[in-house]
This record gives C-alpha cells, structure tokens and sequence, in this order.
C-alpha cells in the first residue's frame, strides 16, 4: 500500500538498529572522556562530624577544585560502614558513585559472621589511599601506669582487671585485640555503639583507657585529662613527639593505623579512574592541603590505584588473621 516490501522494511530496521548501537557506543566513549560533566555522589559510610566525615569533606573538595565538578558528600551511615559501603558495591560503575573507603568497612568488616554482601578485593577499584593515621592508647590520668612498659607490667600482674572501651570491628577494637596477642595479656573489651561516648567513660573515669583516633584524643592530652601511653604507627606522630610507638615500647613490628582512601565499584572505566587517581596526586600535592591533615595527626598518602589496591588487599589478610586469632566474633 505504501510501497514499501516487508524485505525492504526489514533491511530498514536492521539499519537503524545498527546505527543505534553506534551511536550509543560513541555516546558512551564520549561520555568517560568527558568525565565529569556533571555532580559526582562521594559516599562517606559514617555520620557527619567524625573523621571519615572530614577526610570525605576534603576529599570532595579537592576533587572538585581539580576536576572542575562537585563532589558532593552523602553520609550513608549504619552497620559499622556495611550499609553506604554496600550501596557503593552496587551502584553503576561510571565513576558518578563513589566510596570514602577506610580500615573498617573496607578491611575489618570482612571478619563479620555472616561476612558483608560485598568483597573489597572483587567488587571495587582502589584508586588513591588519602591518608592514614594511628590510634593512640590513652588513660585516665588516675591510673598508676605513667608509661606503657608500666602498663603491660600492670595487665600482666592483675590480669582481668583493666577495663577498656572499644567500638566493634574499629580500627581500636582491633588495635587492642593485637595487642592482647603481642603481649599475651588479658584486659577486658566494653562495647560501645561510638568512640564519643567511650571516650566520655574514659574522661569520667569510668573505665579506665582505650584505643582511638589521635585527634580525637589531642585536646584532651594537651590539657592533662588524658596520658597517652603510645601510638600504633611505625613512627611516632607529630602530634604527639614525647609518646613512644608500640613497636619501640617492645613489640617490633607492630602497627595499627586507620586509613582513608578513594574507591569505585569494580568495572569503572579505566580513563575515569585515571582521571581520578591524577586528581587525588594533584590535590593532595598542595602543601596548604598537607599542612592541614599533618596538623590533624595524619600523613598524606595520595599513592596510585596499583599500590593502593596491593595495600588495602594486604590490610584484609592481616586483620582476618588477628580476628582469627583472637577468637572475637562479630554478630
């Protein structure tokens, strides 16, 4: 009736088919070396106000000042990290989604029973560590060690007897878990739901220390209502010049520190990630941008995909041993 065959309308379809995939194909390379040409989500698995919340902050910030887009910060909190994490996991990999990763959610957590829904070697691309900084070990200033030679000879003459705070699966948590193995001691974990109000105990008197993030606990030293005993670093933290590593104190080796980095569900293109990764280098070059974390106790990474991906794989096998070892579950 109008001329047209069904052959010739089939070949006419097949066409347009054809020039659609090309076109779709051409719209998507296009697209990623656009990246980003529009607001970038940077999931931070933690409330607002903690460190995660800040390193996420300054990340953001510093992404878009090199990348010319926002990178706006959305607190995804519950479950430890479980739950912004996982939502990272799954989200479209295209590198509008991505994940403030750190020691918890992307190492620790993988010691759970049942273990989280995502893998952090499989699921993700690790694109730059940010910075990484130690827990101090800190106690009330009534309690009759003065140094942490003096405290491990208190653990071990009184075992069962020194109460501490610890948040489940934290970088502290686990920071007292080996040391429980380094120094064959026995000290006894009091749960809490968050490091603020453990450190409230602490401060009371209350129970009697803990492992935290130094700079939580900074003001407190430098005001006396605090004694740090020692740093979980390789190296003794400017925050803290006079407080003597674990490692020093007796325990070669031994090193407990949280980290943060930059992450993106596995399956991001790879011109997005290196566009990521140089972004990271240049922002955190700035000596203004380093001065501000080092003032905070962290030192400044910025490492590339590669070795970030080699250290956070590291990281998991390592604190899956401890857990091990320590008989802790996680429920």
């Amino acid at each position: 009736m109008f001329g047209i065959t069904r052959r010739t309308l089939r070949i006419a379809i097949r066409a347009g088919i054809a020039t659609l995939l090309i076109t779709s194909s051409s719209v998507v390379v296009a697209n990623d070396d656009d990246y980003p040409n529009r607001s970038v989500r940077l999931i931070v698995p933690f409330p607002a106000g903690g460190a995660s919340d800040l390193m996420g902050r300054i990340m953001g910030e510093q992404l878009g000042k090199q990348l010319g887009q926002a990178f706006v910060v959305e607190n995804k909190a519950g479950a430890g990290g479980i739950i912004g994490t996982s939502e990272v996991a799954r989200a479209k990999a295209d590198g509008y989604t991505l994940l403030l990763s750190g020691i918890g959610s992307n190492a620790i957590l993988h010691g759970y029973k049942p273990a989280p829904k995502y893998d952090s070697k499989k699921d993700f691309v690790h694109i730059s560590q940010l910075a990484a900084g130690p827990n101090v070990f800190v106690v009330h200033p009534s309690f009759p060690a003065q140094n942490f030679q003096e405290f491990i000879a208190y653990a071990k003459e009184n075992p069962g007897v020194f109460n501490y705070g610890q948040v489940n699966a934290s970088s502290g948590h686990l920071s007292s878990e080996y040391l429980k193995q380094a120094a064959g001691i026995d000290i006894v974990g009091i749960p809490y739901s968050g490091s603020a109000p453990a450190l409230t105990d602490v401060l009371s008197n209350q129970i009697s220390g803990m492992f935290t993030n130094q700079d939580s606990v900074y003001p407190y030293v430098q005001s006396g209502r605090l004694r740090a005993l020692a740093v979980t670093g390789a190296e003794r933290n400017p925050l803290f010049p006079d407080v003597p590593t674990v490692a020093e104190s007796g325990y070669p080796g031994f090193q407990a520190v949280s980290w943060f980095g930059l992450s993106a569900p596995a399956g991001t293109p790879q011109v997005v990630l290196d566009k990521l990764e140089k972004a990271m280098q240049q922002g955190f070059a700035d000596p203004a941008v380093r001065s501000r974390l080092e003032q905070l106790g962290f030192a400044v990474v910025a490492s590339n995909s590669q070795d970030f991906s080699a250290f956070v794989s590291q990281e998991i096998d390592h604190w899956m041993e401890v857990i091990r070892a320590s008989g802790i579950q996680f429920d």
